[in-house]
């Protein structure tokens, strides 16, 4: 046995067509007509647009303005979040800092720790194998 395809009722669609019957001028309905047809939806702002020019056409049914209103409410609301405040380039490490000073702290004309403190208070980064080479310098005096 065949079983007939329900078509869907698009309540947007009819919507559109009345309005474009009641308004044929409106270029903000023909708009919204050709995105409807083009995209297969509209934003929910367009929506918004178009059941508030609705409300004031009296041919159009109410149980098709209150589904549009449904559809309506039905969409999520975005919001445009502020952006992220800026952060530095460069944010200098702590621990690498404290290093610097435990180090000078006893041996103050250590000239390679010295070097290290001069591009750590100019912000430069140090690479890897100069941290490894202080947490080395670190670790001795520890001892």
């Amino acid at each position: 046995m065949l079983q007939k395809k329900k078509i869907d009722v698009d309540v947007i669609k009819d919507v559109l067509e009345a309005m474009l019957a009641a308004r044929p001028d409106s270029t903000f309905i023909k708009s919204l007509s050709h995105q409807y047809e083009e995209r297969g939806g509209l934003s929910k702002k367009q929506l918004e647009g178009l059941y508030q020019k609705a409300l004031k056409v009296e041919s159009i049914p109410d149980g098709k303005l209150a589904t549009l209103e449904a559809v309506i409410m039905k969409k999520p609301t975005r919001y445009k979040s502020a952006p992220p405040p800026p952060k530095p380039l460069y944010s200098k490490d702590e621990h690498v800092g404290q290093m610097i000073e435990g180090i000078l702290a006893k041996y103050p004309q250590h000239k390679r720790v010295l070097f290290f403190q001069v591009k750590y208070n100019n912000n430069e980064t140090l690479t890897p194998p100069e941290i490894t080479e202080l947490e080395k310098f670190n670790r001795m005096l520890s001892k």
